[in-house]
């Protein structure tokens, strides 16, 4: 059975979104062999702060994944905060990819507190593919950070990502791994998927405490499964300048398939320890490689 099958059943209710993106070309995916020659990715342990030298810094803007919620970037927050930096972490609807991407586009473009203010965007997982279209057509977003996420391209989905390398946690039965909730105003099929609390601290959270990854459990949000089957947009990486964070333990997106997408777009790469939370795991990395984007701004 296909891990999202229950998704695929949502796919005629997304023809119409597909359509007005007007998504053509599907991107082949690159080898590891070939990433590998590209990437040269900076080790773990070799990660640090820039001093800052520029002038006014970039605001920092989060978007955090599915299943997750703004809470999981406290301690980059803290980081980046203590720093001298704004720092935004707004909600991310988890919807669907178009109308998630709308919905952070607005927050950049119509909010008075970041009306001329050069932005670093940084998405985790699900929320890479999010910021990847989000950033289009706003001229302030001068940097882009992916954190083990999802980096599309055009026509590209999560599904066909998630799967593309043999590994992930989450692609197995369906039936085992999520416990499927209708919500009001879903497409035909479509329903919120949660990941089922057994399979949540050894896949979602490895790596962190138990008694952290089951209360992250408890509080996770879900993603609607019609989202992972809605086609990306022209990506925003194509003219902006990135950088991702791979950590090295990532049992949700195979660490191989972060750096495919990562050397396809042609961003900076940098693997550290840790899981696919290493946001939470190892938020001082993480804060490093956002600063060392923002070194590029001032």
């Amino acid at each position: 059975m296909n891990l999202f099958l229950m998704a695929r059943r949502a796919r005629l209710g997304m023809i119409i979104v597909t359509a007005v993106l007007a998504l053509a070309a599907v991107v082949t995916g690159v080898s590891l062999r070939a990433s590998t020659a590209q990437a040269s990715p900076a080790r773990a342990g070799s990660v640090a702060a820039p001093a800052w030298t520029g002038g006014a810094k970039p605001v920092i803007v989060l978007e955090h994944g599915a299943w997750a919620d703004a809470s999981s970037w406290d301690g980059v927050i803290a980081r980046l905060a203590s720093a001298g930096f704004t720092v935004y972490a707004p909600p991310d609807p988890l919807r669907g990819l178009s109308s998630d991407a709308v919905y952070l586009h607005d927050f950049l473009t119509v909010n008075p507190a970041l009306a001329g203010k050069p932005v670093v965007l940084v998405g985790h997982s699900y929320g890479g593919a999010v910021i990847t279209n989000a950033a289009v057509g706003d001229s302030e977003v001068k940097a882009l950070v992916y954190v083990d996420a999802f980096i599309p391209d055009q026509g590209q989905t999560v599904e066909g990502l998630l799967t593309a390398t043999p590994g992930s946690c989450i692609a197995g039965d369906p039936a085992t791994t999520f416990d499927a909730v209708p919500y009001p105003g879903a497409p035909a099929g479509s329903a919120d998927l949660y990941l089922q609390p057994d399979e949540f601290p050894g896949c979602f959270a490895s790596g962190l405490p138990a008694w952290e990854a089951a209360q992250l459990a408890v509080t996770q949000r879900p993603l609607a499964a019609a989202a992972v089957i809605e086609p990306s947009g022209p990506p925003a990486w194509k003219t902006i300048p990135s950088w991702a964070v791979i950590g090295t333990g990532d049992k949700v997106i195979p660490p191989a398939e972060l750096l495919a997408m990562a050397v396809h777009a042609g961003a900076h790469v940098t693997e550290i320890s840790g899981g696919h939370l290493a946001l939470i795991s190892n938020p001082a990395a993480v804060a490093a490689v956002i600063m060392r984007a923002a070194a590029t701004v001032g």
